[in-house]
């Protein structure tokens, strides 16, 4: 039995709920949740599928608030599903281009559905796994406009969608193994489920077409007249996602969107103007003032020139994704460092500066140098009172350890 079903039905739904209300389980180890909730009902797959779901939401709530206690979760669904700020800023998009009737193909627990559906849009979720469609319609079914089918998506075409009468079309490909395979990442688009020219073939029939893909996509593989952007939040890069031109008022080509506090920059580089054209490449020069090190979905989208330009800074080395320059700027799509100090990559070297600075606790950043940070970390045995950043990298392609000090956010 899937672990959603008891969860559909008396009792199950009532004690989830009763859980919910009272709010004990938050200080509940699992096994005593386990325990407790298995005093109240005689079947052990309804208690041990309340106490799962219990668990399943608090984790849930990392990526969508709380939200997440109103949703059903599988396991895989958990991982898998998009970030709440993400869902709801494809939702938007969708919104903004006149869209109505969106075809969810994999839509998994459905995070986007739901999103989708909250925007006012009329949704249709496929997805071929039994467990995160049961926990997709109990998701949805709020909405008596949308629902669920299982459907194997890679056998769709163009007269299926018409046939549903879709007007937009979200795709998500499966880019991991089954089980049985361990849950492995598959790097190769033609390996996804459907892979990835399939998926794009979609827009011959429907040309509202956006399409989750790997943040690894080569350029090459993307369409030139698409919109291609790589999005994080908080520092993590967690999706590119490709989007046809009825979806993209930016344009063809390549953008970074980096959230922070919830608030969303967007950084297009206006010389790009084809998705899977070679970015272009920042000038290079010496190290000076400040080293900045651009955010990981600026580096993806091969906008590291449009940010030095805006910075008035170049590269340290050719190909290596640390910029300097000698003013400070604060932008959210760079962290900053002050420059202290510049040695040689050697222990001795290190040491020799970070004990004159009284350092005892170091960041370790790396980039270009082949080096373990917890094994530096160790060897340089520091005892101090104060803090550093050690960036290991190359400086005009020689080996370098860069001694900094990291800058917050508003400091002068």
């Amino acid at each position: 039995m899937s672990s959603i079903t008891p969860l559909l039905s008396s009792p199950g739904r009532e004690l989830l709920a009763q859980w919910e209300r009272e709010g004990a389980f938050r200080s509940l180890s699992p096994m005593d949740l386990a325990l407790a909730i298995r005093s109240q009902v005689a079947d052990p797959e309804v208690a041990s599928a309340v106490a799962s779901q219990l668990q399943l939401r608090t984790q849930a709530e990392k990526k969508f608030g709380s939200l997440a206690r109103t949703l059903l979760w599988t396991r895989d669904g958990y991982e898998q599903a998009t970030r709440w700020v993400l869902a709801r800023l494809h939702a938007q998009r969708f919104l903004d281009s006149g869209a109505h009737h969106v075809g969810d193909l994999g839509c998994g627990i459905g995070a986007d559905s739901f999103a989708f559906a909250r925007a006012g849009m009329r949704v249709t979720s496929f997805d071929i796994d039994d467990e995160a469609l049961a926990a997709a319609g109990a998701n949805l079914s709020a909405f008596p406009s949308c629902r669920v089918e299982k459907r194997d998506v890679t056998t769709l075409h163009g007269e299926d969608f018409h046939a549903y009468g879709f007007d937009a079309l979200f795709a998500d490909p499966a880019r991991r193994t089954g089980k049985q395979g361990g849950s492995k990442r598959i790097t190769s688009p033609e390996d996804w489920s459907p892979a990835l020219d399939h998926v794009l073939a979609w827009g011959d029939s429907i040309p509202r077409l956006g399409v989750k893909v790997a943040p690894g996509i080569p350029y090459d593989l993307i369409p030139e007249h698409f919109h291609a952007q790589w999005t994080s939040v908080d520092g993590d890069l967690l999706e590119a996602a490709l989007w046809a031109p009825e979806l993209a008022p930016e344009g063809a080509g390549r953008s970074a969107s980096v959230i922070t506090a919830d608030q969303v920059h967007t950084l297009i580089d206006p010389q790009t103007q084809a998705a899977n054209s070679q970015p272009r490449q920042a000038e290079c020069g010496p190290l000076d003032s400040y080293i900045f090190e651009p955010d990981s979905a600026v580096i993806r989208s091969g906008t590291i020139a449009c940010l030095a330009e805006q910075m008035g800074a170049h590269l340290v080395s050719e190909s290596i994704a640390y910029l300097s320059g000698p003013t400070l700027h604060h932008t959210p799509f760079a962290s900053a460092f002050e420059v202290i100090d510049h040695v040689n990559l050697r222990v001795k070297n290190i040491q020799q500066v970070l004990r004159a600075l009284n350092v005892g606790r170091v960041e370790i950043k790396k980039r270009g140098a082949d080096i373990q940070p917890d094994a530096l970390r160790k060897s340089l045995k520091l005892k101090g009172d104060a803090e550093a950043v050690i960036i290991a990298t190359r400086i005009g392609g020689a080996h370098r350890a860069i001694i900094a000090r990291r800058i917050s956010d508003g400091e002068a």
